[in-house]
């Protein structure tokens, strides 16, 4: 069963493996006994507690925010699928580390999990700029569909080669929070300060005139409330679980087109992966894959639930349509996607792979 951690509630491996280093007992981790003089295998079945870390609101297996619930089901499951040998802490709201600093984290296996951005590591692995790429994917069926694709074979060898492997591929669209008139056409950014996710979305904000930020989404209502930011796109989820409605006056919202989808997958360590047991691997793997139609469904509900909850707030709500994606589109095209695809040849091709999935 998942339960809310602070980073204070457990023993960090480091300092499990300085106090085993510093004395002659012998612990027990994995079925494994742990002790000062080396390694030994053991018969017992020992437990091996997980964390699970993540930058969204904490709630609990029925309520609250999907990546969150997602977490949670995720860890009951394979809790059970492995009889209690693998456990799992949740830590949401950043409470076991800062945002931006999970994903090396994740790569240098002192941490187990997260729900992650993906376009949050783009400065760290190039390729995961991909995964939110202005005006690219556009539903949620095309953005599923890259994973069995040769688009998904390309990004899941480039994460895994960088200490990254994916086990639940969650894609989420989202929309437009702003404190002034509705962000709709490219002319409605110029001369304002607005956050869009990903070194992506702010090139084609500045090519269409506006100042960005580059804020991870639990800053957003902070930074529209001191009057920092007069818009923000993040998905529907985000708009609905920070509450920035109360800081809103239109919404743009993406129950019928948006040229933001995101891909913010369950990633784990594959360091830490690939020390696991191949049963308890496949565990992992066949729940996370499990989890993806739940992801999908929950993130559909919430482009509704957005809508609904601003408009109940007083808050102006839109649509984007097929034109006004167009208008977006042709600026992405000259600026994001020309820039990623500038990079190298191999960027190139990768860009042309995600094209190809229509």
């Amino acid at each position: 069963m998942s339960t809310d951690q602070t980073p204070n509630t457990a023993l960090s491996r480091r300092a499990l493996l300085g106090a085993m280093a510093a004395s002659p007992v012998a612990l027990t981790l994995g079925g494994t006994v742990l002790s000062a003089g080396g390694l030994l295998p053991t018969r017992a079945q020992a437990q091996t507690t997980l964390k699970i870390s993540h930058q969204f609101p904490g709630g609990t297996l029925t309520e609250g925010d999907f990546r969150d619930r997602l977490c949670r089901k995720f860890a009951a499951q394979v809790e059970a699928e492995t009889k209690g040998a693998l456990k799992f802490e949740v830590y949401p709201a950043s409470s076991l580390m800062k945002t931006v600093a999970q994903l090396q984290a994740l790569r240098k296996g002192a941490l187990d999990f997260t729900l992650y951005p993906m376009p949050y590591g783009g400065g760290e692995i190039p390729e995961m700029n991909l995964g939110l790429m202005p005006c690219l994917v556009t539903s949620y069926e095309q953005g599923l569909a890259w994973k069995k694709k040769p688009i998904g074979e390309a990004l899941t060898k480039a994460l895994e080669a960088k200490g990254v492997k994916i086990l639940t591929w969650v894609w989420q669209a989202g929309g437009v929070a702003a404190r002034g008139t509705p962000v709709l056409h490219p002319a409605d950014v110029k001369g304002i300060k607005i956050r869009g996710g990903s070194r992506e979305m702010d090139m084609m904000f500045k090519a269409a005139g506006a100042a960005v930020s580059s804020i991870p989404s639990n800053e957003i209502y902070a930074g529209m409330q001191t009057g920092n930011l007069d818009a923000a796109v993040t998905s529907s989820t985000s708009l609905i679980s920070f509450k920035l409605e109360e800081q809103s006056k239109s919404l743009t919202a993406a129950r019928q087109k948006s040229f933001w989808y995101m891909l913010e997958p369950l990633m784990m360590s594959k360091t830490v992966f690939d020390g696991l047991p191949a049963a308890q691997q496949k565990a992992l793997l066949t729940v996370g894959e499990s989890l993806e139609p739940f992801g999908m469904e929950e993130a559909r509900k919430d482009d509704q639930r957005v809508a609904e909850i601003y408009a109940k707030a007083g808050v102006k709500v839109v649509d984007m349509d097929d034109k006004v994606m167009d208008e977006w589109r042709a600026i992405a095209r000259d600026t994001a996607w020309k820039d990623f695809a500038d990079r190298s040849a191999e960027a190139a091709a990768l860009l042309k792979l995600a094209e190809d999935v229509a």
